[in-house]
This record gives C-alpha cells, structure tokens and sequence, in this order.
C-alpha cells in the first residue's frame, strides 16, 4: 500500500527549507536520495509538498545524530519503499553498536582499575644502563612470554626502544603502563586491533590521568547518542503514523 499523501496545504521547497535553516536545494537532494518522498508537480511543474513531507524532513533530521547522516538515509529511503523492517534492522545495528562502544569504555575502565602502580624493577640486571627494563623481565611480571612481547610491538601497542650497548629492547614508564593496559584488555576479550586505538588514546592524552578526562567526555558522547537515537525514533514512529 502507498504512502498517504495528505490533500492539505501545498508547501514549496522554500517553505520547507525555512523551518529548519535548508537550502531549497539541499530539500531537492533529499527528494533525490529518498529520504523525502516523491514530490507532487504543478501544471507548471513546480515541485509541491505536504505535511508528510515535512514530517520525513523532521524524523530525517532526528535520526542524523544518533545513527549518522549515512544509515539515516538508509533508514527513510527504507522506509519510503515500503521496507520498514528494513528501517528496522538498520536501526538495531546502530543501537547493538552504541552497545558494543560502551562495553569497550567499560572494559578501558575496568582494565584502569585494575592497574596497581608500576613498581621499580628490584634486580640490577633488570634494568639496562640507560634506564628502562628488557623483555624478559617484564614479560615474567606480567606472566606472559617475551613472544607475546614481541607480538604486541609488531601491532604497535608498545614500542620500546634498544639499548645502544647491547640492541636488546628496552621497555620505560610509559611502555610498562602500555604493556600493562594491553594485558588487561587481553585478559578481557579483546583483540589487539581493538587494543590498538585504546592505547593510542593513552599516549595522546599522556598518560592514565589525563585519560580521566577523555573517558569523561567518551560517557557524555555516547549518552548524548542514546538520548538522540530516543529522539529519532519518537519523530520515526510519528512519520510511520502519518505515513499510515
């Protein structure tokens, strides 16, 4: 069954566009990518709209921010084809990643926590003599192998440095810290290109402290994500009622 297009009033490109600070030409580009639906014409040709169009401009404009200009698209283009379970599915990918993206932020904070303070190697021949620990010691306070060491550096999770003396790695402060979040967030489940931008993370920031911070602002993120994916779905389901 077709959409219901009201018989109400004629509303222009223009009109449309003024309500929400568009360009009449940005309107005809989502008439063209179906996120509108298909404009009626004048005897002179002139496109018209109704309040169903502007009830898609608005659940459009409401879904860009929780689910991204790219699958808000996809979800009105679904939805103006009749494909509404389509809609559907769209939009339960979007909430199960805002759920996968706060489990990663939980598993960041958990693997924080459970960093006690790194505690100076004790033996002599643990440190080299520029300063810093090898790999065999620090793989042994971590209980893993020099191997996974090794595996760690070549995804970029740690990049210690070699001592001029002897060529051997030589890990500092902020490798031992990385090693360490690398652990933890492999003990928990995650792989090491998951990893990898967590660490990242770290070392912009300079450190766990400074990393405070970001994860402050990472919670408000994806709070503001869920109150808008709320948002688009109340302006969704007031189109899909209009829509009949």
């Amino acid at each position: 069954m077709g959409p219901n297009l009201q018989n109400g009033e004629r509303l222009r490109p223009v009109d449309l566009a003024r309500g929400h600070g568009l360009s009449t030409q940005a309107i005809r580009n989502y008439e063209e990518a179906g996120i509108l639906p298909a404009a009626g014409r004048t005897p002179h040709g002139y496109r018209t709209y109704t309040s169903l169009h502007a009830g898609a401009l608005r659940a459009f404009l409401a879904l860009v921010p929780g689910h991204g200009h790219q699958t808000a698209t996809a979800i009105m283009r679904a939805v103006n084809e009749g494909a509404v379970d389509e809609a559907f599915h769209l939009i339960d990918e979007s909430h199960a990643q805002l759920l996968d993206d706060r489990r990663t932020l939980q598993a960041v904070e958990s693997a924080l926590r459970d960093l006690e303070p790194t505690a100076a190697p004790e033996p002599d021949t643990a440190v080299s003599e520029a300063g810093g620990t090898f790999i065999g010691p620090l793989a042994g306070k971590l209980g893993i192998r020099p191997a996974t060491l090794r595996k760690w550096e070549r995804a970029g999770l740690v990049r210690p440095r070699r001592d001029p003396l002897t060529g051997y790695r030589v890990y500092d402060a902020a490798d031992v810290r990385d090693a360490r979040l690398a652990h933890q967030l492999r003990r928990g489940g995650y792989l090491l290109e998951q990893i990898a931008p967590l660490i990242a993370q770290v070392r912009t920031a300079g450190g766990m402290e400074p990393l405070e911070a970001a994860l402050h602002e990472w919670h408000g993120r994806l709070s503001a994500r869920g109150r808008a994916m709320l948002a688009g779905a109340a302006e969704l389901e007031a189109y899909l009622r209009e829509r009949g």
